[in-house]
């Protein structure tokens, strides 16, 4: 599943969560489901690395950070914060099993939407 992302600013961002809770304004199929407010934020996040990060997870379904760090070779610690980022976003959950956290994701990709 790919996911659609948005870049707008603040602001705008504010004012459409406000009028969806009004119910002003129905969000449409293809409508953004995650939000940036740069170009730059959303680098950032899905940076090359990332993006990697991503395909691992989603391809070998790791079943502990610790396996997923031992596969990458990052850090455990590096990669926790990465991961507590990326479920902001609702890139990647996190579920509790057997006393550890298992990462996992279903998307596969994502489209940019950006107005100028």
């Amino acid at each position: 599943m790919r996911v659609k992302v948005g870049i707008a600013s603040r602001e705008a961002i504010k004012n459409r969560t406000i009028a969806i809770a009004k119910g002003e304004v129905r969000p449409g199929e293809n409508d953004p489901k995650i939000w940036f407010t740069s170009a730059e934020s959303m680098g950032r996040l899905l940076s090359a690395d990332n993006q990697a990060l991503l395909r691992e997870i989603y391809q070998s379904k790791p079943r502990s950070l610790k396996e997923l760090s031992e596969k990458t070779g990052r850090h455990a610690s590096n990669l926790s914060r990465t991961l507590k980022t990326m479920t902001r976003y609702d890139l990647v959950t996190l579920e509790k099993q057997n006393g550890r956290l298992r990462p996992s994701t279903k998307i596969t990709g994502v489209e940019l939407t950006m107005d100028f």
